[in-house]
């Protein structure tokens, strides 16, 4: 038998992002929703977000993140020994989607998939994390992948406006001392309604005259329900992982909404000089992807340097939601 070998601490080593090449303003939003282009803005902040093409998957864009991650990190596919796939909208149940990412990657890795709608790489990282420290694979690819306009009714004032497609991810290997803080996380499906299908899959099976099946939300309640309950959820992280929010570099929630975003941010009372990711102005709201791509972003806008701690706050449909101070790349 092969001993496993158990590593001190995890961490993010590497990050990719993919964003698809259509760009959709909110005039072309507005004229199928009933909405207006600047009342868009007003409510949500974002003024583009990008939509896949007609023949781009979940999985299609997962495979471009991922190999950006591992070049990134300078790990090749082939020392990759977990996958793991964080979507809500990756259409074929059956088999998983991870293990297709493995394929094209050309890896014969563990592979699995997980939904936990937008906390969805929240709960991918905690699970790479613990599987990088107890010796079960020495690299973890975790990617966010949503293509939301698949499961989203494209003329649903309450969703349309704000979901759109991309593909975050990162690869977690071992690191002197810890990158990846505890991770706070939980549901509470109590109120799962507020963020579902509007059917199960059993309806459209016995009565063929149903049409396909999209993602309903209660904006107000979700809204109402992430500005009460997500700043305690931040401040649990910071405390778990033994920093004050002065220690941070920057703050990464889930790209859900601006006016959401500003007001958790206020709510927590952030210092000045901890930058707040707002890539849901031009990415929207990609489901999974969401915090791995504002991620990116930060980077390639030069906001924050590597090393620096940011605190990733994930929640959405089931209600579910994750948080985690991490040492960026």
């Amino acid at each position: 038998m092969t001993l496993r070998t158990a590593v001190d601490g995890a961490g993010i080593l590497g990050i990719g992002a993919y964003r698809p090449h259509r760009v959709v303003g909110n005039a072309e939003v507005a004229a199928r929703t009933g909405r207006t282009a600047e009342w868009i803005e007003r409510r949500t902040g974002i003024t583009e977000r990008r939509y896949a093409a007609a023949d781009e998957s979940v999985i299609d864009m997962a495979v471009e993140a991922a190999r950006k991650a591992a070049a990134d990190a300078g790990i090749a596919p082939g020392r990759i020994g977990a996958v793991v796939l964080a979507s809500m909208s990756h259409l074929r149940q059956s088999p998983g989607g991870a293990a297709e990412i493995a394929g094209r990657l050309g890896i014969r890795a563990a592979a699995f998939d997980l939904n936990a709608a937008c906390a969805g790489f929240c709960y991918g990282l905690a699970v790479a994390a613990a599987m990088v420290r107890d010796g079960s694979a020495r690299y973890v690819l975790v990617v966010g992948s949503d293509k939301m306009t698949d499961i989203v009714a494209p003329d649903d004032p309450a969703a349309a406006i704000l979901f759109a497609d991309g593909a975050g991810a990162v690869i977690v290997g071992p690191q002197d001392g810890e990158g990846i803080g505890p991770v706070v996380w939980g549901s509470d499906g109590s109120r799962a309604g507020l963020i579902a299908h509007d059917a199960p899959w059993d309806a459209f099976r016995d009565d063929p005259e149903r049409s396909w099946p999209v993602m309903r939300m209660a904006g107000p309640e979700v809204f109402r329900w992430a500005i009460e309950e997500m700043p305690a959820v931040a401040r649990e992280a910071l405390d778990a992982a033994g920093v004050t929010a002065g220690d941070l570099d920057a703050f990464v929630p889930h790209q859900a909404n601006l006016r959401m975003i500003e007001t958790v941010t206020q709510r927590l009372g952030l210092p000045g000089h901890v930058t707040v990711a707002r890539d849901v102005v031009h990415s929207g709201n990609t489901s999974a992807a969401s915090v791995p791509l504002a991620v990116a972003r930060l980077r390639e806008l030069g906001a924050v340097g590597s090393g620096g701690l940011a605190l990733l706050l994930g929640f959405g449909a089931g209600l579910t939601w994750g948080a985690q101070v991490v040492r960026l790349p």
